[in-house]
This record gives structure tokens, sequence and C-alpha cells, in this order.
């Protein structure tokens, strides 16, 4: 049977404790088959669901930069859950709208 690819849904905002959320919907994928990989600037996502044929598989990069090293992981009920701080040195500024 020949994968077929598809790019994952995927949810993600700030927190009010300095962190990134990320909700990454993967159904059918078992925990074992998921590869997540990330960088200050973004992350990679994979999960086969060899059952199907189906393959996840993306790439996004972050609006400001993450501690990959300080990132949490969470798989449950198809959901994959992470939890990354921002970079402290990170800062916002406001741009005017003409």
């Amino acid at each position: 049977m020949a994968m077929v690819k598809m790019t994952p849904d995927i949810l993600s905002c700030s927190d009010d404790k300095g962190n990134l959320e990320i909700q990454i919907n993967l159904p059918g994928v078992k925990k074992e088959n998921i590869e997540l990989k990330m960088v200050e600037e973004g992350f990679f996502i994979r999960a086969k669901r060899e059952e199907t044929g189906v393959e996840y598989a993306a790439t996004y990069a972050f609006c400001c930069g993450v501690v990959p090293q300080k990132a949490v992981a969470r798989y449950c009920d198809g959901k994959l859950f992470v939890i990354v701080p921002y970079r402290e040195s990170s800062e916002t500024v406001n741009i005017e709208i003409q």
C-alpha cells in the first residue's frame, strides 16, 4: 500500500506564562510512530498511521525563538500537546499601521 502524505491540523498560541502551546491533531497514530524535531526557529513533525497508509508530515516556523531543550510533549487521544518556552531575549515591538 502506498503512503498518502497529509499535513496535520495544528493550533498554536501563547500562554500567559511566556510559553508557546502547540496542539497537533494526529488521529489514529500510535505514540511510537511520531517523530518531533524542534529548533529555536521552528519544528518538524512526521507521524505514520500504518494501518491506513497515511503519513502526516510538515515543517513550521515560529514567529519568535523558543528554547527547544525545555520543550515538553504529551500525546493523548490522537492529539500531541507541546509546550515550549520562548527565548527570554525576544522582544516584540508594536508597529504603527498607516
